[in-house]
């Protein structure tokens, strides 16, 4: 193995988002550009071993792309010379027994989220990560892509003024599977195997809004299950046990509102299948996941309420987009660079375990006002 080369176990890497994201826009094209350059100026290569339970996919990967090493045993794949790193993107429920087990081979490791599939097991992580002194990340890539960018350096520039409230809105029509083939993997559906749209997308949420205004101080939501029946890969019917859809309101440090409907129930009618209007004293922005708009106060048109006529305005047409004056990269390949590099150097990621919890409580407190019809407050940690 050529010197400064690091060697990256990768779990999951045959479902769509650990192939396309991970191994191909990511690992793969930071080995095919030379590897990530150090603050030294030298270059810190990498080669991705990769482990799962179907040795034909695995090859199949492996020998479209180069890749020399593969195992469908964890243990083996671990004991690899080289390979300092573990990265988890299995499904959900298998994620904390193999991370619990890269941590005991002494390997950093850099997960998908959630962490894991409740706040105790997560914490249980955490412990055992920093008692093992490894560097530790959960994948936070949505605050790394251009329209969440530009809509942070707006909030840091103050173009705001006073932020009063955020709007969120992502989702899309998933398939049920019996027309058309579903677009999403059916344990997606299920709760039994981590499924459901609050565990999924409140992880992210909890990051993007703490990132961009602070942590979640309470939170009211309603999940629910639009779509009770689905059909599985093999053209099964089963029975829809988990949420696919949320409607939540969180409240912000500030006294800031943040509103967000998630829903794999819902045809798009936006540019993006996420976006998030944030308005101020001063002006307001929409930030998709690559475009940026925005409306400052002194171009703030005023509208009448006359439902006798149809309103003779274009809203849209107000709005300016904020210009691509920097090069953007892949968002999960960027935060992949600064991770290796933190690993590579020992040192902290600030997107670490103890982030992925909070996520997970975030989950936790949405779940229980769903269930209870209440407001719950959130606490941190203690880690």
């Amino acid at each position: 193995m050529p010197e400064g080369t690091v060697r990256i176990v990768m779990n999951g890497v045959t479902g769509r988002m650990g192939y396309r994201q991970h191994l191909v826009r990511s690992v793969l094209a930071i080995r095919d550009d030379g590897g990530v350059l150090r603050p030294d100026g030298s270059r810190l290569q990498v080669e991705p071993v990769l482990v799962g339970r179907s040795r034909e996919k695995l090859t199949d990967i492996a020998r479209r792309h180069d890749i020399e090493v593969v195992h469908t045993d964890l243990d083996a794949a671990l004991a690899e010379d080289g390979a300092s790193i573990y990265f988890d993107s299995q499904v959900t429920s298998e994620r904390k027994k193999a991370i619990l087990r890269a941590i005991a081979a002494g390997k950093h490791v850099y997960t998908e989220k959630p962490l894991a599939e409740s706040v105790a097991e997560g914490l249980e992580v955490v412990d055992a990560a920093r008692a093992a002194g490894i560097v530790d990340g959960v994948v936070h890539d949505k605050i790394y892509l251009p329209g969440l960018i530009k809509l942070k350096r707006l909030i840091d520039s103050g173009f705001f003024g006073r932020i009063l409230s955020v709007r969120g809105e992502f989702g899309y029509w998933v398939f049920e599977g019996d027309l058309i083939p579903a677009q999403r993997p059916s344990w997606n559906y299920r709760a039994e195997d981590g499924g459901g749209v609050v565990l999924d997308m409140y992880c992210h949420w909890n990051y993007v809004l703490e990132h961009l205004f602070g942590g979640v101080e309470a939170v009211m939501t309603k999940a629910v299950t639009h779509i009770p029946q689905r059909w599985d890969e093999q053209g099964n019917v089963y029975e829809a046990t988990a949420d696919d859809a949320a409607y939540g309101i969180f409240e912000l440090p500030g006294g800031v509102i943040a509103q967000i409907n998630s829903s794999w129930a819902v045809r798009v009618d936006r540019k993006e299948l996420v976006e998030f209007q944030v308005d101020g004293t001063h002006g307001s922005a929409v930030a998709g996941l690559f475009g940026c708009r925005i409306q400052p106060r002194v171009c703030t048109p005023k509208p009448v309420w006359n439902p006798d006529l149809p309103t003779d305005q274009d809203f849209r047409s107000q709005w300016e987009q904020v210009p691509d004056n920097q090069e953007f990269g892949n968002g999960f390949r960027a935060q992949w660079e600064r991770f290796l590099l933190d690993a590579d150097a020992g040192k902290r990621h600030p997107y670490d375990f103890a982030s992925g919890v909070r996520g997970l409580q975030l989950v936790d407190a949405a779940l229980k006002s769903s269930a209870e019809g209440v407001r719950v407050e959130l606490a941190g940690t203690g880690r």
